[in-house]
């Protein structure tokens, strides 16, 4: 595998919730907030490790309605309470290693992302940025033609994000 010089574009996606700030912060940040919304709709999340800090991992299994379970991380690089997360997310396994994702060997190993929060009017806007690290040209390709695709998973999750807000 060889990296490439050319430019990837990012993935962003945005959605404001009817919340104030630090309720959403909480939602990304508590243990048991992240096991009742995170991840696709209909799979279950079993919060291993979580960190948040600088350097800390958010390791996480997921159930899959098949029966299937996938590992997942974050490993946290900024954390500025209540209005910035960037993390890098990977497939792992129940250790942590990181892996190659179940559906695709062509799928970037490390995603980084930035989550920002902001509040007006006691409304949130979350707003997520992402793009693979190191990546091949095949890799990259790969990331680009999922955009719709993590679209429609995000959009899916901030659904159950948005009911769990709702809730608390």
């Amino acid at each position: 595998m060889t990296a490439s010089n050319a430019a990837t574009k990012e993935f962003t996606i945005s959605r404001t919730f009817n919340a104030p700030r630090d309720v959403v912060w909480t939602a990304w940040t508590d243990r048991d907030a992240l096991a009742q919304w995170w991840g696709p709709k209909g799979c279950t999340i079993d919060v291993t490790r979580l960190e948040v800090r600088p350097g800390g991992m958010f390791l996480y299994s997921m159930g899959l309605p098949n029966g299937d379970k996938w590992w997942g991380r974050f490993i946290y690089r900024e954390i500025v309470k209540p209005e910035r997360i960037v993390f890098v997310n990977s497939f792992s396994d129940e250790s942590g290693n990181v892996t190659r994702a179940p559906f695709s060997d062509k799928w970037p190993k490390e995603i980084l992302n930035v989550m920002t929060l902001t509040e007006e009017g006691g409304k949130t806007t979350l707003s997520l940025r992402g793009g693979p690290i190191d990546v091949s040209d095949e890799e990259r390709a790969m990331f680009e033609g999922m955009f719709a695709s993590m679209q429609q998973g995000f959009g899916g999750t901030f659904d159950q994000l948005d009911a769990y807000l709702a809730k608390t």
